[in-house]
Order: C-alpha cells, then sequence, then structure tokens
C-alpha cells in the first residue's frame, strides 16, 4: 500500500501497489541543466494522485513506468 494525499478530499489515501504507477520528469532550467523529479502516480475515484519521491525509492519500486 502507498500512501497519498487527495487535495478534492483534503486526506490521506492508501493505493494499492498494483495500481500505482512511477514517471519520470525532465525538464531543462533557465541555465541550462537538466533537471529530474521522480514521482509516483495512481487513479483514486476518478482523482489523479501524484506524489513525489527519491530516486532511489523510484529505482526500488517494481512498479510500471509510465512514457
Amino acid at each position: 500500500m502507498m500512501r497519498f494525499y487527495n487535495v478534492r478530499t483534503r486526506d490521506f489515501v492508501d493505493v494499492d501497489d498494483k495500481a500505482v504507477t512511477k514517471k519520470k520528469y525532465v525538464r531543462q532550467t533557465k541555465n541550462g541543466k537538466t533537471q529530474t523529479r521522480y514521482a509516483v502516480r495512481a487513479n483514486y475515484n476518478g482523482a489523479a494522485l501524484t506524489k513525489f519521491i527519491s530516486e532511489s525509492t523510484f529505482l526500488s519500486l517494481s512498479a510500471p513506468e509510465e512514457s
């Protein structure tokens, strides 16, 4: 189970690990450097939930990766 914060209901929800996907956000900063952020995403009762995590946690998860 992974815990997310649902902004619509202002409450924490637990989502099964099987319903979770991981995603990598990569962007260029103003200085020309590359910034990478790691996140876990899930849908819960019609709400899209996103939780940002560390790189080590991202690599240790066995969830499928979104493109």
